[in-house]
């Protein structure tokens, strides 16, 4: 299967794959920004874009899945906001513009695709004194993936994303960190998962400046 058809059949096991709710890191760390124009990569089902759309952010949100999509859309119909619900698989295509925020929460996949290429496209897309919020995971928690034993993903570390990120001067991290997360497992008891937040801003006065250079 393609990754598409792939993604459209996980999200059609049943008619709600995640709980509905914005991720927490996603809530912590964008609460106290001024709302502006917002991008977020892999929307799943649209909790975080809808989270981001009531609290004033101009919302553009884009996956690889139709049927997440379809459901997303909904989710924002329901809450009375409007969102540009966008498809891509990032490793092709790429939704346009410059966006205050980027938002790349829990970018993985079980088979190779190309997470640094599109993380790097997702840093370009920050406008300037934009922020860019990358959270992932450091194991896999309570959870089996059947039909993957064989294939073993490696996540990257704060530094190790960082670093692929390949961003030259102009930049300021934030944070970077590895930190613990509540999570109920399959079987609905609670554990505990490990989790890496990167959040960096592009410097304003910095692409100020090249663009002057360029001009």
């Amino acid at each position: 299967m393609t990754d598409e058809n792939a993604w459209d059949a996980r999200y059609r096991e049943s008619t709600r794959i995640w709980s509905g709710n914005p991720n927490v890191v996603l809530v912590a760390e964008v609460a106290g920004l001024p709302p502006g124009r917002a991008l977020d990569l892999g929307c799943g089902e649209g909790a975080d874009a809808v989270w981001l759309a009531k609290r004033g952010w101009r919302v553009t949100a884009a996956d690889i899945s139709t049927v997440a999509l379809a459901r997303a859309a909904e989710h924002a119909a329901e809450a009375g906001v409007t969102i540009d619900w966008q498809h891509h698989n990032l490793e092709k295509t790429f939704p346009e513009g410059e966006f205050d925020l980027v938002s790349v929460q829990f970018l993985h996949n079980w088979e190779e695709f190309a997470r640094e290429q599109i993380l790097r496209r997702a840093a370009r897309a920050v406008a300037p004194g934009g922020i860019l919020l990358i959270e992932g995971h450091m194991d896999h928690g309570p959870f089996t993936h059947e039909g993957h034993e064989g294939h073993e993903i490696r996540f990257p570390t704060p530094g190790e994303v960082i670093e692929a990120l390949e961003l030259g001067d102009g930049w300021q991290v934030l944070k970077s960190e590895i930190h613990p997360r509540r999570q109920t497992g399959p079987d609905g008891n609670p554990a505990i998962r490990t989790d890496s937040t990167v959040k960096i801003r592009r410097n304003e006065k910095i692409r100020r400046n090249e663009k002057m250079r360029r001009n």
